[in-house]
């Protein structure tokens, strides 16, 4: 499925095959392409080919343990890496920090919560994304800096998650982002918000600016904002 514009491109290093497709899952769910390795050896090569952006990667190898797997990256690369170890294993856990993984995530883990983690650390190691300070969405147009809406000249007023999401949506048009993704980047990925707060959210911009502003249902995904003609 693609989802318009990828997220990134991961490197799921893992001996489990379940924990491996579990992983591609969500992740693909949420706009990453993803890439599988069930060895630390597999894994190196993976990255000495090109085009993964981070490396989600198992502490417990058969053939050399995730540590000495980091620590080779290192030598000829700054991609982000996540460490995948057993829960309350401090000592592993440290030896990977001290190699050069950016953070961890513990066994056994929500899959939600890795995605989450995986998007925090690419979002602090490509920086901020450069938005403009006017954006459109139909006939309404957005003021980033002044957090002001406008539909014809008369001014709407929108709580702040509203415009938020409008303006995640309008700052990418014609991009699927599914619902869990709005979450993340709007809500701050908080476990307790469902996935139907987007929903509502949405319903509730339809209904203050209109049916026209161009936010289209993408059927079992999420949203996308259309993006206005000639652009």
């Amino acid at each position: 499925m693609s989802l318009g514009e990828r997220s990134g491109h991961v490197l799921v290093v893992d001996d489990e095959r379940p924990i491996r497709r579990l992983l591609r899952m969500y992740l693909s769910d949420a706009g990453f392409a993803v890439t599988e390795a069930a060895e630390g050896a597999e894994a190196l090569a993976q990255v000495r080919q090109g085009g993964i952006d981070l490396v989600l990667l198992d502490l417990m190898l058969p053939d050399m343990d995730g540590v000495e797997v980091c620590r080779r990256l290192r030598e000829t690369t700054a991609l982000p890496v996540i460490m995948v170890t057993a829960r309350g294993d401090e000592e592993q856990r440290v030896a990977g920090l001290e190699v050069g993984a950016d953070d961890y995530v513990a066994k056994p883990f929500s899959a939600p919560e890795v995605v989450a983690r995986v998007r925090a650390v690419l979002r602090r190691v490509r920086g901020p994304r450069e938005t403009p300070d006017e954006l459109r969405a139909g006939p309404v147009t957005l003021h980033v800096a002044a957090r002001r809406v406008e539909r014809e000249g008369a001014e709407v007023s929108l709580t702040r998650l509203e415009f938020d999401l409008l303006a995640e949506l309008a700052g990418r048009p014609g991009v699927v982002f599914t619902r869990e993704r709005l979450l993340e980047d709007v809500w701050g990925y908080q476990s307790s918000v469902g996935a139907k707060t987007v929903d509502v959210h949405v319903a509730n911009l339809r209904r203050k600016l209109g049916e026209d502003i161009g936010i289209t249902a993408v059927r079992g995904v999420g949203y996308r904002l259309e993006p206005a003609a000639g652009a």
